[in-house]
């Protein structure tokens, strides 16, 4: 059961406090592990994506971005900021480099979004991303 805080804005915390490297502030579980990669002691990952569903639709929140002369929309996320009720994410975008390790890549894409507006979020494999 959660505490008084939205359940959601915890683990969102706890995303955050492992992207940052706050490693003695990152007491609080969240999502499925409370460190980034697939081991407590593999430093090499930066991200944890996530995916948010909307409350009153159950559907993924998408977003638009243009990454160079291509323009798309994504449903991962990366957790940039929290703040109250409301978080500030970047839009990440599918490595358009099909060679590369990493599975995604920053977009100059922003957007923030009251939590009330989300049902549920997915966290998605922890991975590191070049320009964080």
């Amino acid at each position: 059961m959660c505490d008084e805080k939205n359940c959601l804005t915890n683990i969102l915390e706890t995303i955050l406090c492992l992207q940052n490297v706050k490693d003695t502030d990152c007491d609080t579980l969240g999502c499925d592990k409370p460190y980034l990669g697939p081991t407590p002691n593999l430093i090499c990952y930066n991200t944890r994506p996530i995916n948010f569903f909307n409350c009153c639709t159950g559907e993924l929140w998408e977003f638009p971005y243009t990454l160079g002369t291509t323009s798309n929309t994504s449903s991962v996320f990366r957790l940039e900021n929290l703040e109250d009720n409301c978080c500030t994410c970047r839009v990440l975008a599918t490595n358009p480099d099909t060679s590369s390790n990493e599975p995604y890549v920053l977009t100059s894409t922003f957007f923030t979004i009251n939590l009330d507006c989300v049902s549920a979020i997915k966290c998605l494999q922890d991975t590191f991303i070049s320009g964080v």
